[in-house]
């Protein structure tokens, strides 16, 4: 199905860059962009605005999309909507969520990262962009990647009237409002999920959701289900964060009610993953004792901590301590420092792990002999009065070296330097 628009723009993307154009951008497809601006081009054949973006956009893509980097004749849209697109890593995440089936509707189709990987185990496809120049370039795009689909430039809520039913529709609603501000809640994003999700629910049996990192995820959950007349359909909330940074939140709902559901906080290979049940409680829409951070350490136990844990950015986000205590054996510095010891070193910990080689407090005397040999450290402060760069120069040293320094605020009040080194 393909709007009379796409049709009169189908060939956007094949006639757009001439042979000189193409010429220039083989030639300088590995130069700094910012300083081919300023020396433009004396042939007045080359677009230089084109070319510019196409280099900009395959080198954004060789650390994005690396496969797609590889294919030639690839056509590259402006940069933010490069910035702003799936990485590949995250898009074969999203595309192991899903078993396959007849047919997947991606309704806010952007580049289409998503839609490539998402839609492969699917006998039929159908990618619905509102831009008719993305309309374009993914069709383009889809064709050299070989992946047969539908392309239709439409809006969102208008295809979805129309729309056959589909075993998965995938959302990933813009999240900046007219005038270019980020936007966060699910309410302000184009377009309102939630006033689409009761017609959203009839027309699919698994709704992917992809919503920014910046929400809070039981606040979304929450407003989902209210639209939904208190109906528990969200099955699964994953927080997914590539090198430590969380780059998506994604809710997977179910047209049948479910009994809770299942949280993953995922970081790269590390996935911490949470099960609600009626035996363990662990985790339910209305009963989150993993929550509560009630649990702190002592620092004048028997056993002395020995290991310092730092767990990954999904489960900050998460905010599952309580969970994460149980499951390791581990302890809490305090209920703010979202740190944690142990007297034992713990394998497969979802975070980074230290081994603690001095403590100190503020305090002069201690802090001598804990710091004597060492010049240099990497510093983060949890829950503590100075800002990293106030203690490193307040300790007198320079960034960097295998020597980490937490300092944090105890569960008694007093302020403590755990200096360490990383394990792995």
């Amino acid at each position: 199905m393909k709007s009379e628009n796409l049709k009169n723009i189908r060939i956007f993307a094949d006639m757009l860059i001439n042979e000189q154009t193409r010429d220039f951008i083989r030639q300088h497809e590995n130069d700094d962009v910012r300083r081919l601006a300023l020396q433009g081009t004396k042939d007045p054949e080359v677009d230089l605005m084109v070319a510019l973006q196409q280099i900009a956009g395959r080198q954004t893509a060789r650390r994005k999309l690396p496969s797609w980097a590889a294919v030639d004749g690839l056509f590259y849209p402006p940069h933010l909507n490069m910035e702003q697109c799936s990485s590949e890593q995250t898009a074969r995440y999203k595309a192991s969520l899903l078993k396959g089936g007849q047919r997947y509707v991606d309704l806010t189709g952007g580049f289409g990262v998503d839609f490539y990987w998402m839609s492969q185990g699917f006998q039929h496809r159908f990618y619905i962009e509102r831009d008719e120049a993305l309309c374009a370039i993914a069709e383009h795009n889809f064709r050299l990647l070989g992946l047969p689909c539908s392309v239709c430039c439409c809006n969102t809520a208008t295809y979805l009237l129309k729309m056959e039913h589909a075993d998965v529709v995938f959302l990933d609603p813009a999240r900046r409002d007219e005038k270019g501000a980020r936007t966060f809640g699910i309410e302000d994003c184009t377009p309102n999920v939630l006033e689409l999700l009761p017609l959203l629910r009839m027309k699919a049996d698994t709704i992917v959701l992809k919503l920014s990192p910046m929400l809070d995820w039981r606040k979304a959950v929450s407003d989902i289900e209210v639209i939904s007349d208190k109906r528990e359909v969200v099955s699964e909330v994953h927080i997914v964060s590539v090198d430590n940074e969380c780059k998506e939140l994604l809710l997977v709902l179910k047209n049948e009610v479910t009994e809770g559901f299942k949280l993953y906080c995922v970081n790269n290979e590390q996935v911490f993953h949470l099960v609600s049940s009626k035996e363990t409680l662990c985790f339910s829409r209305r009963n989150t004792p993993f929550l509560q951070e009630k649990h702190t350490v002592s620092l004048g136990e028997t056993h002395a901590p020995t290991y310092l844990y730092e767990p990954n950015a999904s489960i900050m986000k998460a905010g599952c301590f309580d969970a994460l205590e149980e499951r390791y054996l581990v302890k809490q510095i305090s209920q703010n420092s979202h740190l944690f010891l142990s007297a034992d070193e713990i394998s497969h910990f979802p975070g980074r792990a230290f081994q603690i080689i001095a403590t100190s407090s503020m305090n002069k005397k201690e802090l001598k002999p804990a710091l004597a040999n060492i010049s240099q450290a990497n510093i983060a402060v949890r829950n503590f009065p100075l800002t990293a760069q106030q203690l490193r120069q307040k300790l007198k040293l320079r960034d960097g070296g295998d020597v980490y320094i937490f300092a944090t605020t105890t569960a008694d009040g007093g302020h403590k330097l755990f200096i360490c080194r990383k394990i792995g």
